[in-house]
């Protein structure tokens, strides 16, 4: 009888990543490059340049600024406007985002599904976001303003005319019911994309085990729908926190000043008064609060999603 011994195995090695060639690197620069100059002229460049007109006394006009130090950002502190229109930003942005969120996911959740009337609807609720901010404005000053559509008919039907723009409290409410009417379509169309990720396992799971409605909604689709709160939250209030043009063209910040956002603030403070350095103060300070809210609630929110989930 003969004994043979048998082969030892082959151990064959893994295969490494592919070898990188110089070649590629310079592929792959030459690709990024556009973008990365694109971001350096339109974020980097600016922001450097406000942060150092921050430090001057520039008035739009002249040759060489003054340095004047941190006196712009000390003169912040003292200044009643600033503070105003930061209470009314305040506002808008609270309660502008609660609206915006509330409408968005409740007019989604409606539309949600495949059908003409919800693609028909779907179109409607976002047209108000295609038109200018400028243009809705003066469409909603038509509509509101002391002489118009609406007062019309109501004195003509014996009534007093309502002081949707006239009255501080009441220009303020119309100011962001306003904004609500013209963005909320974005976030209808973000909740649908949550909505259309949610497992549709889960929701036939708890429907079998006999949840209602309100129930599968509570405890299988807003959980599921974590992430597109994040994001809506976080985008509405960015954006409520720069609102500018819908105030020109629906209250020129009246009345008497009682409707000035932070950013119209910086605007009229910088062009009609030409105190740019004292403007650019203010969009920095603008700046650094805006990026702070927006790490805060991003923060807030990642801690909700992982509660739930755990």
């Amino acid at each position: 009888m003969t004994l043979t011994r048998e082969a030892p195995p082959v151990v064959t090695k893994p295969p490494g990543p592919p070898k990188r060639r110089p070649r590629d690197g310079w592929a792959n620069a030459i690709m990024v490059a556009p973008a990365t100059v694109l971001y350096v002229v339109m974020l980097i460049v600016p922001v450097a340049l406000a942060l150092y007109l921050s430090l001057t006394d520039w008035d739009g006009f002249s040759a060489n600024p003054a340095f004047v130090g941190a006196a712009n950002y000390v003169d912040l502190l003292d200044d009643p406007e600033l503070r105003r229109a930061a209470l009314v930003t305040l506002l808008v942005a609270v309660a502008g985002t609660a609206g915006l969120n509330l409408l968005g996911l409740g007019f989604a959740v409606l539309v949600n599904g495949a059908s003409r009337a919800n693609t028909f609807f779907r179109i409607v609720l976002f047209y108000p976001h295609v038109l200018s901010a400028l243009v809705v404005g003066f469409l909603w000053s038509a509509i509101l303003g002391t002489n118009g559509a609406v007062n019309n008919l109501v004195t003509r039907w014996g009534g007093e005319v309502l002081p949707f723009l006239s009255d501080p409290t009441w220009a303020t409410i119309t100011m962001i019911a306003v904004l609500v009417w013209a963005g909320f379509g974005v976030n209808v169309v973000l909740y649908l994309a949550g909505l259309q990720a949610v497992p549709h396992s889960l929701v036939e799971a708890a429907r079998i085990d006999g949840a209602t409605r309100w129930q599968v909604f509570r405890n299988v689709t807003l959980p599921a729908l974590g992430p597109s709160v994040t994001v809506n939250i976080v985008l509405s209030l960015v954006t409520l926190l720069k609102t500018y043009d819908l105030v020109v063209s629906l209250t020129a910040g009246g009345p008497a000043g009682q409707t000035q956002t932070v950013a119209y603030l910086i605007l009229w403070n910088s062009f009609h008064d030409a105190r740019l350095g004292f403007g650019s103060a203010q969009s920095v300070l603008l700046m650094l609060v805006t990026g702070a809210l927006a790490f805060v609630v991003t923060k807030l929110r990642r801690r909700g999603e992982l509660a739930v989930h755990q």
